[in-house]
């Protein structure tokens, strides 16, 4: 009772500070409950929202929607969706197809496809997860006929997640092999190695390599037809110990399997305890490969044939630019790097507090992953044109794409350095953050059954023809059917939903409205930009194949089954919930299935204002109501002094009568 009165006369002069009307009647609510407590009273004031969306008072750590929690502070966030954003594909993919596609040629498109299609779908899906603060699936209550694009999502991310946790697997196994004084794919005398085997560290000059490793690099390249390097012999013949073929599945290797069920375990414990824990987890995931790339980088710069790595990467062929093929990779690069429909970005933004600046976070993560992708360039081109000096070669001939950028020509770079095992293990422990931090938030969206899924469809990857189904589930999976994903959902809410109302939206939620520059991108450029990449994959369709060898019929029909797989869930949910909805006739039900769901809004019923605070609890309805029964009151004393001044009336009337004759006043009133 003294704290009580203690603070009475504060929160009584903190009530009149209030100006907005939303805010009175937000304290009228709050403190119309008498079990409340000061103290409960003093954490209501000081996480009270201002404007602009800030919260002082942040020591108090108190979740806005205490249901589903939100994330610690902006930074974790920021951290944790650059960790997804930022992964393998920045490291090994983005340097192939740019030297692949005339260097700094390549630039352009890039930043092209990012500035029109990638950022603005990126911002898209930011707002759309935090206005109503549900993941992929909820988030369909906006058109519950489209929710097939969310399941659409969870099955695209099962197949990522299968991809991402083998590669992180493999990853885990190069790094326990590198706590060793010799990395195993120094030297061509394994029992491994073939005759075609040419090391480019001679056997001679072992112990002074071990002594020191930087005056030990010695050029041996032998004259042949095609050298095999021993990284190469090692990745091949006894990591992948690789079939003649997809079909010949062979054997599983007992250390990489125990390699998967870390990995998986890694994976588990970061999601164990919801988002709290995940965002401190990115302090150090998200941070640590800038560290290892930068001494990786100034270490590259320093070696010798470095230089003209760095200029095969920024010297551009300009007779390729107009080639549609480097639109096309630059796109796709685009779509792989950021993560867009892939679902993960929707499910981390609810958990952000619903007046959070997510335009400004869209920008600083798209912006920092494009920069991420050019800064891995730089790292991995000096040491790529280390490697060509020393072999005698060109540099677009010592790269392979896909995994054997990161697991043949770089540890091979990695036997000439200094101190090998040491940059080996950073390297290695760097590839496992980058793959966890979109490991880890790909998976987050998805139930334990499809954690399940992926672990046991996760094994017979590592058999003999494993890479094979690898590379199969890379090219097929996740690749085109991204785009359809992408453009429907951008088609729902531009056409369906309606642009003025998701616009609206957006303004209720930030306070200002989106840019003109991303309307327009939404309504109509990204639309057509991803129309185009979706025709040209189509026309310029080719076979996949892996070096030499061709994959048969069977094997590209099961691959596109797996990138029908997620686009078929559009098609046949928006069918059942046609059936299943009110209506007499097909148009009927067709348009009772494209109606946003009642619920649909944000999620906490101080936010529902305007047309969401329709429901019986709205704020604006308690204050209409309170409203009205003021009014209410008004008019009964207006009628109880009417009825007075009658009965006055007729008092008057009574006495005017009284001369012996009686007067009945009821004609008069």
């Amino acid at each position: 009772e003294s704290a009580d009165c203690g603070l009475g006369h504060f929160l009584r002069s903190f009530e009149r500070s209030f100006r907005a009307p939303s805010d009175r009647n937000r304290w009228r609510e709050y403190t119309s409950h008498k079990a409340m407590n000061a103290h409960e009273r003093f954490r209501f004031t000081s996480s009270t929202p201002h404007h602009n969306g800030a919260v002082p008072g942040e020591a108090v750590k108190k979740d806005e929607n205490s249901r589903r929690g939100n994330w610690g502070n902006q930074i974790e966030f920021v951290l944790t969706s650059v960790g997804y954003a930022v992964g393998l594909g920045n490291v090994w993919r983005f340097p192939y197809l740019c030297y692949r596609n005339g260097g700094g040629a390549f630039m352009f498109p890039y930043f092209i496809m990012l500035v029109f299609c990638g950022i603005p779908l990126f911002f898209l899906e930011l707002s759309f997860g935090q206005f109503t603060s549900l993941g992929c699936l909820g988030v369909w209550k906006v058109s519950p006929m489209f929710k097939g694009v969310g399941y659409g999502m969870m099955v695209v991310s099962t197949y990522i997640g299968i991809y991402y946790n083998v590669v992180i697997c493999i990853a885990f196994y190069y790094f326990f092999t590198s706590m060793t004084n010799l990395l195993p794919w120094t030297y061509c005398n394994n029992p491994w190695n073939t005759p075609d085997c040419s090391g480019v560290v001679s056997t001679s000059h072992l112990n002074a390599t071990l002594a020191n490793a930087t005056s030990a690099v010695v050029s041996e390249v032998v004259n042949r037809t095609k050298r095999t390097s021993p990284s190469e012999e090692y990745w091949r013949n006894y990591v992948l110990n690789i079939s003649d073929g997809i079909g010949n599945f062979g054997e599983v290797r007992l250390p990489i399997l125990g390699c998967l069920a870390v990995s998986w375990l890694v994976v588990f414990l970061c999601l164990i305890r919801g988002v709290k824990s995940s965002g401190k987890v990115v302090y150090f995931t998200a941070t640590f490969p800038y560290v290892v790339l930068t001494i990786l980088f100034i270490r590259g710069i320093t070696l010798d044939g470095a230089i003209s790595g760095i200029k095969y990467y920024l010297t551009p062929q300009w007779q390729k630019i107009l080639d549609a093929k480097v639109w096309g990779d630059a796109a796709s690069q685009i779509f792989y790097s950021l993560g867009c429909a892939w679902g993960g970005l929707i499910t981390m933004a609810s958990y952000n507090k619903f007046h959070n600046n997510c335009f400004r976070d869209s920008i600083i993560i798209s912006i920092t992953n494009c920069a991420t992708s050019v800064y891995a360039g730089f790292v991995i081109f000096s040491i790529l044109g280390f490697m060509a000096h020393h072999l005698g070669v060109e540099v677009s001939e010592v790269a392979d794409h896909g995994p054997g950028l990161a697991f043949v020509a770089y540890p091979e770079a990695l036997t000439l350095l200094p101190v090998s095992p040491l940059w080996s293990l950073l390297f290695f422990f760097m590839l496992i953050l980058l793959g966890l931090g979109t490991q880890g938030y790909t998976q987050s969206h998805t139930r334990i059954h499809f954690l399940w899924c992926s672990w046991s469809h996760s094994p017979w990857s590592l058999a003999q023809a494993g890479i094979y189904w690898l590379l199969l589930m890379d090219n097929y999976a996740a690749s085109f059917s991204l785009v359809i994903i992408s453009c429907i959902m951008c088609i729902c809410i531009m056409y369906v939903y309606g642009h003025k109302n998701y616009f609206k939206d957006v303004e209720m939620m930030l306070g200002f409205p989106p840019p003109i520059f991303f309307r327009v991108c939404w309504r109509f450029v990204s639309p057509v930009i991803i129309t185009f990449i979706l025709i040209f994959t189509v026309i310029q369709y080719k076979p996949i194949t892996y070096n030499d060898y061709v994959y048969p019929g069977w094997s590209v029909f099961i691959g596109f089954c797996m990138a029908l797989s997620s686009v078929i869930c559009i098609p046949l949910y928006a069918l059942y919930k046609i059936a299943v909805s009110d209506g007499a006739t097909f148009l009927e039900r067709l348009k009772n299935s494209v109606k946003p769901d009642p619920t649909w809004g944000p999620a906490l019923q101080e936010h529902r204002k305007g047309r969401y605070s329709s429901g019986p609890d709205g704020l604006e309805v308690c204050a209409l109501k309170d409203d009205l029964k003021g009014k209410e009151k008004e008019k009964e004393k207006e009628t109880e002094k009417e009825k007075d001044e009658e009965k006055k009336e007729e008092i008057g009337l009574t006495i005017q009568g009284s001369n012996g004759s009686t007067h009945n006043p009821t004609p008069s009133a």
